[in-house]
């Protein structure tokens, strides 16, 4: 910037000088025209260079036609300041501007032609040399460069600074990070501002945050998972255990005994086999869905349930429509149905009933399921879908539930892109409302 600067200004000065220059030599020369050939003498040259009056300049030559000085009071042709070139340039009918800095002075030369009637008849060299220009040239070239070197200095503080500041920040960032990795969920960045790496720490703390809660969820689950898978077996070695001391137990206190050891067996196969399917959805491993009909998998699926109903007194009702068909595979359907209907017929009171109803209604096809249980307190709604979450744990365990069935229901439904809803009936009991969107394809 400052060598464009100075030399920007190197030509402002010299364009300046050209027409200066070059109009006082035009000025001298047409005013030779007329009278160029009748001055025979350097003194009567010298007299109409006086009446002229050109000031301004250094120093001023006149030559004839051949080139030879007729007007050099400053002997600038016995010095070699005037260029052989130029003259004849200038003697060709041009004119010639040649100006250059150095020394720390401005040198600006002129030449213009002396016209006759048909040709040049001589030439006029004008001359200046402006030394005070041309110091104050260098003085701003001086302050210029103090100038940079001041800015430059500033520059590179600021720069070091700022690399200093982003690498603090990134340090920070790094630290955080290593600790995250090492378990530390709890630590968060301090990081102020409103740039990008401000950000970014905002997001990591978010990131911590979820990573907190995800861990805090992982580990009450592994907690009550492994309640839950403790319990059936505590109770089928206590069963085995109390067969083997007793030497002198009955057959059919062994039948029992090993009938309890069965239906604890069954429990906990349930339990698994549903831990095993929330892991599946949790893994989010992509399945290819079909065209799948919702009334023929509630069909099978009530058929299947029918002597779980039976053996506590419940009767079925259902009101199933035609053309319900969803996106999704025969599986998820299933479980999200099986799960529903259990759920209602095991919390149900004898000798009530279930109603099934399902229909498709402006592109959305809903499942409902009622049952006429002991519902939910209205504090507990919120929390129903949660993994091993009983309202009453005591007859929950004694229904046979492991609190897993309504959150399969949940990730499942979740899964497919539908939506599930819980409300209390005013009748008593609950109702489970599933919405999927209508699939129209082939």
């Amino acid at each position: 910037m400052n060598t464009y600067f100075l030399m920007a200004s190197r030509d402002m000065i010299i364009s300046a000088k050209q027409v200066v220059i070059q109009n006082q030599a035009s000025f001298i020369a047409t005013h030779l025209e007329d009278t160029f050939e009748a001055l025979t003498a350097d003194d009567d040259v010298q007299r109409v260079m006086e009446q002229l009056g050109v000031t301004g300049v250094t120093n001023v030559a006149i030559t004839d036609a051949d080139g030879l000085a007729l007007y050099d009071p400053a002997g600038s042709f016995s010095r070699g300041a005037v260029s052989d070139e130029y003259v004849r340039k200038a003697l060709d009918g041009s004119d010639v501007f040649h100006a250059k800095f150095s020394g720390g002075s401005f040198s600006s030369s002129a030449y213009s032609p002396i016209m006759g009637r048909s040709a040049a008849i001589g030439a006029v060299y004008v001359h200046d040399e402006d030394a005070e220009l041309g110091e104050l040239l260098i003085d701003m070239q001086a302050t210029l460069r103090s100038i940079s070197v001041v800015v430059a200095v500033f520059s590179l503080l600021v720069v070091v600074l700022i690399l200093w500041s982003v690498m603090r920040r990134v340090t920070s960032i790094i630290k955080a990070i290593k600790s995250v990795r090492e378990g530390e969920y709890n630590y968060h960045i301090n990081m102020g501002g409103s740039d990008e790496l401000a950000l970014l720490g905002d997001e990591f703390n978010s990131l911590t945050n979820r990573l907190r809660e995800t861990d805090e969820v992982r580990r009450r689950f592994v907690a009550d998972a492994s309640h839950e898978l403790r319990t059936p077996l505590a109770s089928i070695r206590l069963l085995s255990d109390s067969i083997l001391q007793n030497e002198g137990i009955g057959h059919d206190m062994v039948q029992e005994f090993i009938s309890d050891i069965g239906q604890e067996a069954e429990r906990l196969a349930r339990t698994t086999g549903k831990l095993m399917t929330l892991t599946r959805l949790d893994s989010a491993i992509p399945d290819e869905n079909t065209r799948v009909d919702m009334r023929d998998a509630v069909v099978a699926t009530l058929r299947m349930l029918r002597p779980l109903a039976e053996s506590r007194g419940l009767t079925f009702g259902f009101d199933l429509g035609d053309g319900c068909y969803v996106l999704a595979t025969d599986d998820a359907i299933h479980q999200v149905i099986y799960n529903l209907v259990e759920n209602a017929i095991k919390y149900s009171k004898p000798d009530g009933s279930v109603f099934v109803r399902l229909k498709a209604d402006s592109g959305i096809v809903v499942l409902t399921v009622d049952d006429r249980g002991v519902g939910v307190p209205e504090a507990d709604l919120p929390y129903i879908f949660e993994r091993f979450y009983r309202v009453d744990k005591a007859r929950s365990r004694e229904a046979g539930g492991s609190g897993l069935g309504l959150s399969i229901v949940w990730d499942t439904v979740r899964e497919l892109d539908g939506n599930v809803t819980v409300e209390r009936r005013a009748g008593g009991g609950m109702r489970f409302q599933v919405r999927f969107a209508l699939y129209a394809g082939a």
